[in-house]
């Protein structure tokens, strides 16, 4: 008798055990990591125009435990571009919050915290694309993780 319990019991937690674990949505690539732009792309209607970035213009961004930093140098520039905050990610949507950066980044703060872009992420590259507000594509920059 006592042998049927103990049968019974576990396979209550092994019922328990599976549908908690199926009740988690799913997973989807991570975002986390260190990532450099490539290049940039326009939207015209359905023309779509890439182009690489400058040479020696550098853009990286770190993504790491819902953080996000990221850097700017763009050559005979004297002052570098820098800032800091928060993201979120789904499926189809990135979503930074920054919290605080340069003097430019924090002027242009004073008018917009939340900066958010449809999503075309792989497993090594991906596209922030700023939508109009019909919400078709105007603009991307287009990542390739380096870490």
């Amino acid at each position: 008798m006592r042998k049927y319990i103990k049968i019974a019991g576990l396979a209550i937690i092994l019922v328990v055990a599976t549908a908690m674990l199926s009740s988690k949505p799913n997973t989807m690539h991570s975002m986390q990591g260190v990532w450099e732009l490539q290049s940039f792309s326009n939207w015209n209607g359905e023309a779509i125009d890439t182009v690489d970035k400058a040479p020696g213009y550098r853009q990286v961004k770190i993504y790491y435990n819902g953080k996000i930093m990221w850097s700017r140098w763009v050559p005979g520039d004297k002052q570098g571009r820098f800032g800091y905050g928060s993201y979120k990610i789904t499926d189809t949507e990135l979503q930074e919050t920054i919290e605080y950066g340069d003097y430019e980044m924090m002027q242009a703060l004073d008018t917009m915290r939340v900066f958010t872009f449809e999503l075309d992420l792989k497993d090594d590259t991906y596209s922030q694309i700023t939508l109009d507000g019909e919400g078709n594509p105007t603009f991307s920059e287009n990542y390739v993780r380096i870490d």
